[in-house]
């Protein structure tokens, strides 16, 4: 993949100046998501953002792999984008077919369809992770610095676009979510790093036994993180 800085400049620029098609804040990361195709030449991307209970929930993707990719993600607390999230670093797949042992879930349920290379990227608010920034190529591929250095920098226009959004007031239900995982970020990471030490487990690992202890008690997982640090355990 070849990352023209010109053009990357270019885009990035225009991207920071556009409005959203029809009004809302999902209009304008759809243009942000299709955009980052064509300028990096990828098969597709999407993006992730925090919510309450999942902590990750499908916001926009430029096609239907794309949805998918995003969809089971958030839907099985594994993989390049889940990682990305949780420990707000890029996290790099070469081919997440080939990935069983690590994600098996992601593994299997992309094997029917054009998503090989994948690359997460953490997107940002005030310095806290809110989301992720997830690009894919249809073809194993073996990311290169230039190209993680690039897609953070672009990773930034999300937060612009989402930073405008909610200072025009125009982001709605999205902006409780981003205000709930801003406020809560800090909480789940104590809450995390006690699992870990606990559980002599990893950082996903801890993330999700916090994850579906919230969605086991239709319980938001700030709350449930609380509980944690309070009491020493998962609740019952």
């Amino acid at each position: 993949m070849s990352i023209d800085d010109l053009a990357l400049a270019q885009s990035l620029r225009r991207l920071h100046l556009s409005r959203e098609d029809d009004g809302t804040v999902v209009a304008a990361l759809e243009q942000v998501v299709h955009a980052c195709v064509d300028l990096f030449g990828l098969g597709g991307a999407g993006l992730l953002v925090a919510d309450e209970q999942d902590m990750l929930r499908y916001v926009a993707a430029s096609d239907g792999p794309g949805r998918v990719l995003e969809e089971t993600e958030a839907s099985a607390g594994q993989g390049p984008c889940t990682e990305a999230y949780v420990t707000a670093q890029v996290v790099t797949s070469r081919d997440v077919t080939d990935e069983a042992d690590r994600w098996p879930i992601l593994a299997k349920a992309m094997a029917d369809l054009p998503v090989r290379g994948v690359l997460g990227v953490p997107v940002r608010l005030g310095g806290v992770p809110i989301g992720t920034l997830d690009v894919y190529c249809e073809e194993p591929h073996d990311w290169d610095d230039s190209e993680v250095a690039a897609l953070s920098r672009y990773a930034e226009v999300i937060a612009t676009t989402l930073t405008a959004a909610l200072q025009a007031h125009t982001a709605g239900e999205l902006a409780r979510q981003l205000q709930y995982a801003l406020d809560y970020r800090v909480v789940i990471e104590r809450a995390v790093g006690y699992l870990m030490a606990r559980g002599s487990c990893d950082a996903v690992a801890a993330f999700n036994a916090l994850r579906t202890a919230a969605r086991s008690r239709r319980a938001k997982i700030g709350l449930v993180a609380e509980h944690v640090l309070t009491t020493g355990a998962l609740p019952d």
